[in-house]
C-alpha cells in the first residue's frame, strides 16, 4: 500500500489523515471483496483498481476537502447522486467530495466504493 504521506508530502496533516482513512477503507472492502487491487499514479493522483473495476482515485479537491474520484464516463456519480441525493456532496460527474473537518460518510462509501470495485463485472453481467 503507498503512504498517502509519501504520496503527497505537501498536504496538510489532515487531509493526509482523511485520504488515509478513505484509502483504509478502500483496501478493506477490497479485502472484504477478496479482490486484488492495486495503486499507482494516474494525473498526479493516487489510483486504486481492481481487475473487474473502474480506478477510483483520491486526492486534495480544496484547501479544507477531499475527493473520491472515478471516470466522468461511467454512470457511478449519476447513481450515487440518486442513492445518496442528501448525504454525499459531489462535483459534476467525477467525484464524491469530502471535508476534512467532517467524519467520513464511511456506510455511504461502502456503496459506492463497491460499486467502483465491481464496475465491470456489474456491466458484463447486464
Amino acid at each position: 500500500m503507498i503512504t498517502i504521506q509519501e504520496f503527497y508530502p505537501t498536504y496538510s496533516e489532515e487531509m493526509i489523515s482523511k485520504l488515509e482513512e478513505l484509502q483504509n477503507l478502500i483496501w478493506t472492502i477490497a479485502k472484504e471483496q477478496k479482490k486484488t487491487i492495486s495503486e499507482s499514479s494516474k494525473w498526479g493522483q493516487l489510483s486504486i483498481v481492481s481487475e473487474d473495476g473502474t480506478p477510483i482515485r483520491i486526492a486534495k479537491f480544496s484547501d479544507n476537502e477531499i475527493a473520491l474520484f472515478v471516470h466522468c464516463q461511467t454512470t457511478l456519480i449519476e447513481t450515487w447522486k440518486n442513492l445518496f441525493p442528501d448525504r454525499l456532496s459531489f462535483s459534476g460527474n467525477r467525484a464524491v467530495i469530502v471535508s476534512v473537518d467532517s467524519p467520513l460518510p464511511a456506510s455511504e462509501l461502502q456503496v459506492c466504493i463497491d460499486m467502483a470495485l465491481n464496475y465491470h463485472a456489474r456491466n458484463k453481467r447486464l
